[in-house]
């Protein structure tokens, strides 16, 4: 378990994410431990990833990949991780499915965002890559303003709102700092450190 938050405007976008994940002793016992769920690949993209924490394995392979191509437009960065993502996901699934049943805690998903130069109506893109059809199949679709996984519908109406008003990325993330905060208080498979970041004009930028 997971919990992945993440919002645009005209401003710019927010990306935020939890680092605890679920750990299996020898034993069968279970405990938790800390894992890096965000990643910038360029200038001005970055990626968050949900469900189990081999997807920030999976990260780390994808920014070595990135930085070989030199891509920093969000599409484009978006056409090349996803068929490099679908790779990884399927190979990962093969080797779970070989060890155990399929499970829902195996699966994992990811979040792409990121500036564009392409158009002038958009500056800026999300991409969600899940599992739409069937496993261990990952494919694309475009946020178009806010998502939460697993899905709070509740945060997703304020955010929305916040983000269709064009208010200052400062100000929404003060709601999602307590969206997270609430998430973590309600289950104990969530919890810090909470990652928060900025995608601008400017760039890519962490936010304590």
């Amino acid at each position: 378990m997971s919990q992945l938050i993440v919002c645009q405007n005209a401003h710019g976008i927010i990306l935020a994410t939890d680092s605890k994940a679920v750990a299996m002793g020898l034993g069968g016992e279970v405990g938790h431990m800390e894992v890096n769920r965000m990643l910038q690949l360029s200038e001005h993209t970055a990626i968050v990833t949900g469900g189990a924490e081999e997807g920030a394995e999976m990260l780390r392979g994808l920014k070595d990949f990135l930085l070989g191509e030199g891509l920093d437009d969000v599409q484009e960065v978006y056409e090349a991780t996803l068929p490099f993502l679908a790779s990884e996901y399927e190979q990962f699934m093969q080797r779970q499915c070989d060890l155990h049943p399929l499970d829902p805690i195996h699966q994992v998903y990811f979040v792409l965002g990121g500036c564009t130069n392409q158009t002038s109506l958009h500056d800026f893109r999300l991409y969600l890559l899940w599992t739409k059809r069937k496993l261990p199949m990952l494919d694309g679709d475009e946020i178009s303003v806010a998502y939460t996984a697993p899905r709070l519908m509740g945060l997703e109406y304020k955010l929305n709102k916040l983000c269709l008003e064009n208010r200052p990325l400062e100000e929404i993330l003060s709601q999602v700092r307590a969206g997270m905060n609430e998430r973590a208080k309600k289950d104990d498979e969530v919890g810090p450190p909470f990652k928060f970041a900025f995608i601008s004009r400017a760039g890519f930028e962490e936010v304590l």
